[in-house]
């Protein structure tokens, strides 16, 4: 059996892994951030429909980092699935983006240009980042398994089947045992007999 990874290992791969993440996350804010001041500033637009705008861009700059940087080691058998998935939560990320900067902007009135930004490009990609990154490795971007071992063939001993073989109580044995035992047999008995009380000579009749 493979041994599990230790704390410090698992650790260190995770912070590898916000590591990339982040810099993808960077590249995708700074995308953000120019669409969403190119559109209201430079095309006029609403900036709820700019920053909606803005993240749909990075989010497909964000999902081309991640699938071929960050997470190129995942599996790759599901793509339609993993693309259903991506999309659900990277839409979930944009309503938190946005959210926050239609509060900002017209629930609370800040207005002003940098107040949009904050509200959008930092507070709301914050959030927003924290719940992708979860989603995106916890759900979308799914480790391979982890390989099972074979079970390694144990060697079975080979064991002898004839009959002469190295096991002493095979069939041959009784019988010559008892074929040896025979004329052992009728030694001893002819040499108790002879060795026996003396026979009494016949008297000899003289004439």
């Amino acid at each position: 059996m493979t041994e599990r990874p230790s704390l410090r290992t698992r650790l260190r791969g995770l912070a590898h892994e916000v590591g990339k993440f982040g810099a993808v996350g960077a590249v995708g804010t700074l995308v953000n951030f120019l669409v969403f001041n190119l559109c209201v500033h430079g095309f006029g637009l609403a900036v709820v429909r700019s920053g909606v705008i803005a993240t749909v861009v990075a989010i497909g700059t964000n999902y081309l980092g991640n699938r071929h940087w960050t997470y190129r080691d995942s599996d790759k058998s599901r793509q339609s699935r993993e693309l259903t998935l991506f999309a659900v939560f990277s839409g979930v990320g944009l309503v938190i983006e946005n959210g926050t900067l239609a509060i900002s902007h017209y629930a609370l009135g800040y207005t002003s240009t940098l107040a949009d930004n904050l509200a959008k490009n930092v507070i709301g990609v914050g959030i927003a980042s924290v719940f992708r990154f979860w989603s995106y490795r916890t759900w979308v971007f799914r480790a391979l398994p982890e390989p099972v071992p074979e079970p390694e063939a144990v060697p079975v001993p080979a064991q002898g089947t004839g009959t002469g073989g190295g096991n002493g109580a095979g069939p041959g044995s009784g019988s010559a045992a008892g074929t040896a035992a025979g004329p052992a047999a009728g030694t001893a008995a002819r040499s108790g007999s002879a060795s026996g009380s003396p026979r009494r000579a016949r008297p000899v009749l003289r004439r």
